[in-house]
C-alpha cells in the first residue's frame, strides 16, 4: 500500500517512535501489519453483496502474534464512512486508548489511516477482531487473533500438525447500511437467512488434513445474535483452550458457541480416508440454520457422504451443563510459566457486588434496549477523551446504577464509575426468553456460577470457587444468572455490552470506567501521540511526535 502525504508522515513518525522506544526496551518483538480497508463484491450465500474486505479478503487475514509481542497495525480506510477496527478479548492492558471501539477511539476519517499500537501483553489464545461502529460488522471486516505462548513457556499439549482459524457466524443478504437504517427506524431485524464458515455458505470452506495426524481447530462465533453449535462428523473435539485460558481437556461431540466466543480444540484424524462433514447450526431458534463445511482427508478417495450429523437444538440444560463442565487447567502454565491456578480467585474478598439486567422496550416509540433501565446513546466525543482532556458536559460518571433501579428505560451516555484494584462480583440477571452473551473489553473474568431463576446471595454457595474458566465473554441464558469475578487490574474505560449486535447498536451496553488517582504509567499509559481527535478533542493535543 502508498501512503501520501500526512498519512506517510503520521507513519514515519509512528516508525521512528517505535525504534526509538525498540532501542530502550528491545526484550519484546514487534510485528508490523499494513491493511487496506476496502469494499468489494462477495457472495457468501450465493447473491452479491458489498462486504468489508481487509487487504482484498473476506474474512480479513489472520493477526498472528507471540505473547507480549508488539503489533503496529496501520489501517487505511478507503470505505466512504469512518470505520474503527476492535480487539475481541485483547486486554489492551493499561491502554483503553487503542481499544477501537466509539467510547475510547476517534473513528478513522474516509480516505484516511490510523496505526493502532498493541501488545499482546500476558495474553495467549484464540480471539478475534472486528469493526466496531455502525453496522460494519454485519459486512465483514472480522478476522481471527492467535496469540501463541513463548517458546520457553511448557503448553499443554504436543504441537500440532496444523492450526485453523474457524468463523462461524449468522449472516444477512441484506446489505448492512439497510440494516442500520431499520433499526435507526425503530424496528427489530428479521430473523437471519444463513450460517457462514469462513464466510462460505454451505461446502463452500475446505480444511485438508493428514490421516492419522492432530489439528487445532480455533473457533470463534462471529455472527450478529445467535448462538451455534459446532461439529465434525465421525470426530470428537478436545477441548484445550477458551478465551486465552487453558481448560482441562474434555472430550466434546458438539460444542455451543455463544455470540462472541472463541474455543481451541484438538481433532485426531482417526477416521478412513474419506470427507467429512463440519457443521454449524442454530440453537434455540424455532427455525433451525444449517450450514456445512468439508473436512478433506489428503488421501481421500471418497466424497461427502451420509446425512449431515444433527446436533442439539432448543435444549437449555444440556447448554447449561456443558458450560458447567468448562474448567480451567490448574496445572498448565499461561502466558507465564507460573500454573494457572496459583491465583486462588476463591479467597479473595468482595469489594463490590454489581448486578445487571437487560431490558427491551419502546421509547419514543422506537425500540430500544437497555441495562439496569438505561439505554446506552454515544456522546458527542469518545469518552475515554473527554475524561483525558476534562472535558465537561460529555458524560457523567455513575449515569447508571450498579443495580436494577425499576425505573421506565430512558436515554443516557451511561457510564458506572470502579476503583483500580477492587476486586469485585457481576451478576447478569436474564428476565426475556431468548440467549444472552455478554462481552468486557479489557479484562478476562472467572465464571463462577450459572443457573435458572432470579439470583440470590444464596446463589453463592453454589459457585465454583476453584477452577471456575476466565474468558472475556460469557452466555446468560434465558430466564438465568451468570456471576462472575473480576479482579480490576487494568485502568481505563472499558466497554460494557451485549453481543447480539442489533441490541447493542440500541443501548444494550455501557462504559466502566476504572479508576486510579495516581498519574503514572504504572497504572495506565499516556495517551498515544499518533491518537486521533475529534468531537469536543479536536485541536487538543497529545503529546509531541
Amino acid at each position: 500500500m502508498v501512503l501520501k502525504g500526512s498519512s506517510l508522515r503520521q507513519t514515519l513518525a509512528v516508525v521512528l517512535v517505535l525504534s526509538v522506544f525498540a532501542l530502550v526496551q528491545a526484550e519484546d518483538p514487534y510485528r508490523f501489519f499494513n491493511w487496506n480497508v476496502t469494499y468489494g463484491d462477495i457472495y457468501p450465500l450465493g447473491v452479491r453483496q458489498q462486504g468489508i474486505l481487509i487487504n482484498g479478503q473476506f474474512p480479513g487475514p489472520d493477526l498472528y502474534s507471540v505473547t507480549n509481542d508488539n503489533l503496529i497495525i496501520n489501517v487505511y480506510n478507503n470505505l466512504d464512512e469512518p470505520f474503527l477496527l476492535s480487539w475481541n478479548g485483547m486486554q489492551q492492558r493499561r491502554n483503553s486508548y487503542e481499544d477501537g471501539v466509539y467510547g475510547t477511539t476517534c473513528p478513522i476519517p474516509p480516505g484516511k489511516n490510523f496505526t493502532y499500537i498493541l501488545q499482546a501483553k500476558d495474553q495467549i489464545g484464540t480471539f478475534y477482531y472486528f469493526p466496531s461502529l455502525a453496522f460494519h460488522k454485519a459486512a465483514g471486516g472480522f478476522g481471527g487473533i492467535r496469540i501463541l505462548s513463548r517458546p520457553r513457556i511448557p503448553v499443554p499439549f504436543p504441537d500440532p500438525a496444523g492450526d485453523f482459524t474457524v468463523l462461524i457466524g449468522d449472516w444477512f443478504k441484506t446489505d448492512h447500511k439497510k440494516l442500520q437504517a431499520k433499526l435507526d427506524r425503530g424496528h427489530k431485524l428479521p430473523f437471519p437467512d444463513g450460517i457462514l464458515i469462513n464466510g462460505h455458505g454451505p461446502n463452500g470452506a475446505f480444511f485438508t488434513v493428514e490421516q492419522g495426524k492432530t489439528y487445532r481447530f480455533r473457533i470463534s462465533n462471529v455472527g450478529l445474535q445467535n448462538s451455534l453449535n459446532f461439529r465434525i462428523q465421525g470426530h470428537k473435539m478436545k477441548l484445550v483452550e477458551v478465551e486465552g485460558t487453558h481448560t482441562v481437556q474434555t472430550m466434546y461431540e458438539s460444542l455451543d458457541v455463544h455470540v462472541g466466543q472463541s474455543y481451541s480444540v484438538l481433532v485426531t484424524m482417526d477416521q478412513s480416508a474419506q470427507d467429512f462433514y463440519i457443521v454449524a447450526s442454530t440453537r434455540f431458534t424455532d427455525k433451525i440454520l444449517t450450514t456445512t463445511a468439508t473436512l478433506h482427508y489428503s488421501n481421500s478417495n471418497k466424497a461427502l457422504s451420509g446425512p449431515i450429523p444433527g446436533g442439539p437444538t432448543d435444549q437449555i440444560n444440556w447448554s447449561l451443563n456443558q458450560a458447567r463442565s468448562i474448567r480451567t487447567n490448574l496445572t498448565a502454565s499461561g502466558p507465564r510459566p507460573n500454573p494457572q491456578g496459583s491465583y486462588h480467585y476463591g479467597l479473595i474478598n468482595i469489594t463490590r457486588t454489581i448486578k445487571l439486567v437487560s431490558s427491551a422496550d419502546q421509547v419514543k416509540g422506537k425500540q430500544r434496549y437497555a441495562v439496569n433501565s438505561v439505554s446506552f446513546i454515544p456522546a458527542d466525543t469518545p469518552l475515554k477523551l473527554a475524561d483525558y482532556f476534562k472535558i465537561g458536559g460529555v458524560f457523567r460518571v455513575g449515569s447508571i446504577s450498579d443495580k436494577p433501579t425499576g425505573q421506565n428505560m430512558y436515554l443516557d451516555t451511561s457510564v458506572m464509575g470502579a476503583d483500580f484494584r477492587a476486586f469485585v462480583e457481576i451478576v447478569f440477571e436474564n428476565h426475556e426468553s431468548i440467549v444472552q452473551s455478554w462481552h468486557i473489553d479489557g479484562y478476562a473474568f472467572w465464571v463462577v456460577g450459572m443457573d435458572g431463576g432470579l439470583w440470590t446471595p444464596d446463589s453463592r454457595k453454589e459457585y465454583n470457587l476453584r477452577d471456575a474458566v476466565s474468558r472475556s465473554t460469557t452466555q446468560v441464558y434465558p430466564r438465568s444468572w451468570t456471576a462472575i469475578y473480576m479482579a480490576l487490574d487494568n485502568v481505563g474505560m472499558w466497554n460494557v455490552r451485549t453481543e447480539f449486535w442489533a441490541r447493542q447498536y440500541l443501548g444494550q451496553q455501557f462504559y466502566l470506567r476504572v479508576y486510579s488517582p495516581v498519574n503514572s504509567p504504572r497504572d495506565e499509559y499516556p495517551i498515544p501521540k499518533n491518537a486521533l481527535l475529534c468531537g469536543r478533542a479536536q485541536g487538543k493535543s497529545t503529546r509531541p511526535l
